[in-house]
C-alpha cells in the first residue's frame, strides 16, 4: 500500500534521538514510562498518510511490532492510558518530550482533519482491535491485525471461509506445525478499561466503512450498506 512520501525539515528533527529518514517514513526512538515498570522503549515510524507504527523493544524477547501508539501505551503498562499523545515520548537533546509537543504528529493531525470520520487513524486505534481466526485443521488461532481497510477485508474473507487453514494466512508462512499465539498475546488491546476485555462498546466496532464492504454479498455487509444508504 502506497502511503506517500514523508518530509520533515532538519530543524523539525533537530536533536531528536534515533532519527532515520526514509522516502516513505521517518523513524525515531520513542518510549512510554510506567511508574511501576519503568521505561518501555520502541521505534516509531511516521507515515505521510497519518499512520503511526511502533515496534516495541521493551525487552530483548519482545516481538510486538506495528503497534498503534495507543496499543504501545497499554503494552508498556502505563497506568493512565488513552492519553498516548502525552504519554508516548521521544528524546530531544536528552529530554523526554511528549509527542504532542513535537512536529511528528503533523501528518496524523492533518489526516484527522481531512478524514470523513469513517476511517480516521484515531478511530481505528480505539475500535479495530486484533482478531483471530481458528484453523479448521489444527484448531489453532491465528492473529489478524485490523489497521487498514485491506487488513479488515483479509480478516473478513478468512472468517467467511468455512475451510480456512493456517497455510491460508496472508501474513506469515504458517503451517499447522507452527506454535499458536501465546496466551499473553491473545489479549485484546482495544479497551483501556480492562486488559482482558472480550468486547465492550468502547473497544469493538459494530460496522464502519473500513470493515464493511459494498462488494461483499454476506448478510453483515449487505445490512450495513443498506442502512448507510437509508
Amino acid at each position: 500500500m502506497d502511503r506517500g512520501s514523508v518530509e520533515f525539515s532538519e530543524e523539525e528533527l533537530m536533536d531528536m534521538g534515533g532519527v532515520k529518514m526514509n522516502e516513505d517514513f521517518v523513524e525515531v526512538t520513542c518510549g512510554c514510562t510506567s511508574h511501576r515498570y519503568g521505561d518501555a522503549v520502541g521505534t516509531l515510524r511516521v507515515f505521510s498518510n497519518g499512520e503511526l507504527e511502533i515496534t516495541c523493544e521493551c525487552t530483548p524477547g519482545c516481538d510486538e511490532d506495528k503497534l498503534t501508539p495507543a496499543a504501545f501505551e497499554k503494552h508498556s503498562g502505563r497506568e493512565t492510558a488513552r492519553k498516548w499523545k502525552n504519554n508516548v515520548w521521544v528524546m530531544i537533546d536528552g529530554d523526554k518530550v511528549p509527542l504532542s509537543k513535537t512536529p511528528l504528529l503533523k501528518y496524523y493531525n492533518e489526516a484527522a482533519r481531512t478524514s470523513n470520520g469513517s476511517n480516521r487513524p484515531k478511530s481505528s486505534q480505539v475500535c479495530h482491535r486484533d482478531e483471530f481466526v481458528r484453523c479448521t485443521s489444527c484448531s489453532k488461532e491465528r492473529r489478524f491485525r485490523l489497521r487498514s481497510k485491506e487488513e479488515c477485508r483479509l480478516h473478513h474473507d478468512a472468517l467467511a471461509d468455512p475451510s480456512w487453514k493456517c497455510a491460508d494466512s496472508p501474513f506469515d508462512r504458517l503451517t499447522c506445525a507452527n506454535d499458536e499465539e501465546r496466551a499473553s498475546r491473545r489479549v485484546y488491546r482495544g479497551c483501556a478499561r480492562s486488559a482482558t476485555c472480550q468486547g465492550c462498546t468502547s473497544c469493538v466496532c459494530f460496522g464502519c466503512e473500513t470493515c464493511r464492504f459494498s462488494d461483499c454479498g454476506c448478510q453483515t455487509c449487505t445490512d450495513f450498506t443498506r442502512n448507510v444508504k437509508a
